[in-house]
């Protein structure tokens, strides 16, 4: 008696019925470190899964609700690994160093995934306190509240919160787009600058 044969592209994984949209989020973030973004679909989701296409829009209506979902997951993963981090720094300037390296770790070991996050899920926005987002971007902000508000008031901490932001995303652009090596000493070196002391002027607060 033959073996049946895996239909194409299949990651062998197994479901039971009712985690099929749970199997096509973890068949999707594999794909998107495999193959270009635009080349990534319903249709190859499903395949690598092995269901049909008519079984996929049953979870996601189109592609863009299956990004959207594959974002979500990415940005789960970025904050699970910059709070495991901070604890294992300890917490304070440390950690909030710590994060960001893991934030530029995350990038280079997930490029697909990175690059897809920030394309689907815009007006991401440290500054805005009072709002729930994903956890690497709450982490970011009540990390800056602790360290600047106390002395130089919560408007400086906004403007720090953006800046530490700014510094890690932009490092990690740059190494992803080959224009710096990534060098460990380099990306210590840059996240270590980070100086809660300065505060630009027009937002400190005697």
């Amino acid at each position: 008696m033959s073996t049946p044969k895996k239909p194409a592209g299949d990651t062998g994984m197994r479901y039971h019925h009712g985690n099929l949209r749970t199997a096509l989020i973890e068949a999707g973030l594999k794909m998107i470190e495999e193959r270009a973004l635009d080349d990534l679909g319903l249709r190859e989701v499903a395949r690598a899964v092995g269901v049909s296409a008519t079984a996929v829009y049953r979870h996601f209506e189109d592609r863009s609700a299956l990004m959207a979902s594959l974002a979500d997951a990415g940005f789960a993963q970025l904050g699970m690994a910059q709070r495991e981090a901070v604890d294992a720094a300890g917490g304070g300037l440390a950690g909030f160093n710590a994060a960001g390296k893991a934030y530029v770790r995350f990038a280079l070991e997930k490029p697909g995934l990175f690059r897809l996050i920030y394309s689907h899920r815009p007006n991401l926005d440290p500054s805005r306190w009072n709002e729930k987002d994903t956890e690497s971007m709450d982490l970011l902000r009540t990390s800056a509240l602790r360290l600047v508000a106390p002395v130089h008031g919560e408007g400086a901490a906004k403007v720090f919160a953006l800046r530490a932001w700014a510094l890690v995303h932009g490092l990690a652009m740059l190494i992803l787009d080959r224009q710096v090596a990534a060098d460990q000493r380099i990306i210590d070196a840059v996240i270590d600058a980070h100086d809660v002391s300065f505060v630009p002027d027009g937002f400190r607060e005697e």
